[in-house]
């Protein structure tokens, strides 16, 4: 198998050091990366690839799309914060008769935690006293806030608890609405990446936190949906490639 990096970053290093470790061929796309193998995504940097996999920044994912779909290449993205643009993508895709799987985060353990937090909405679901919410941490070099993984776990909530209506994602300077679910960001040093659920009640509080050690798991995460999306078409999202695994 060969992929292609779009984004040779940090994340770009560490999926490059995961996909090598399971024998697949690696090459990195990168206009500002001196040691990419490649500046630009073309014909002679898409000759022979099977999957791209983009880490890059919201602003650039539409436009590696298009570019991408024009050679008739699958697509792993784990950038965060372009997900306005979905219904464009999707369509993209589409017209492309391509494979595209996205993930605001393709970490394993991560994924698991989803399933997790959405068992224990479905019991605070029948518990009217337990108020909630969700506070994520990470890295000072993040370009987006809330991180994509806040949201993803929003939507379950809100999805799984029929009290809770909307997402809060801005500062807030009032009184929250019941029917509200507000998500928190802090961005500080080097953090990799930590989110808590909380559900409190004047008797108790109770939290399911996941704390990233490293990005190696969102690396082989994203090495896994490079080798699950090869040879399909379609739009995915990470729980389609776990209830593959799972179910």
């Amino acid at each position: 198998m060969n992929i292609a990096i779009i984004g040779y970053g940090k994340m770009g290093h560490e999926i490059e050091r995961a996909a090598k470790s399971r024998g697949i061929n690696v090459r990195a796309i990168d206009p500002s990366e001196p040691s990419a193998s490649y500046k630009q995504i073309n014909e002679e940097s898409m000759n022979g690839v099977d999957v791209c996999v983009d880490f890059t920044h919201p602003d650039s994912v539409i436009d590696n799309v298009e570019k991408i779909s024009k050679f008739r290449k699958n697509i792993v993205v784990g950038t965060t914060g372009w997900y306005n643009n979905m219904d464009e993508v999707k369509k993209i895709v589409k017209n492309a008769k391509i494979g595209l799987i996205w993930s605001g985060n393709f970490s394993i353990g991560v994924n698991i935690y989803f399933r997790v937090i959405e068992s224990a909405a479905r019991v605070i679901n029948k518990f009217s006293d337990y108020d909630l919410f969700v506070h994520e941490f990470h890295h000072n070099k993040k370009a987006d806030s809330p991180s994509g993984t806040a949201v993803m776990i929003g939507k379950i909530l809100v999805d799984n608890i029929e009290r809770k209506k909307k997402i809060v994602t801005e500062e807030l300077k009032r009184k929250i609405d019941p029917d509200e679910l507000h998500i928190s960001s802090t961005r500080c040093g080097t953090i990799p990446g930590t989110h808590t659920v909380g559900f409190d009640s004047s008797a108790d509080t109770i939290e399911l936190t996941h704390t990233a050690r490293s990005r190696e798991g969102f690396a082989l995460g994203a090495v896994t949906a490079a080798q699950w999306i090869q040879g399909k078409k379609g739009f995915y999202d990470i729980n389609d490639m776990m209830k593959s695994i799972i179910d």
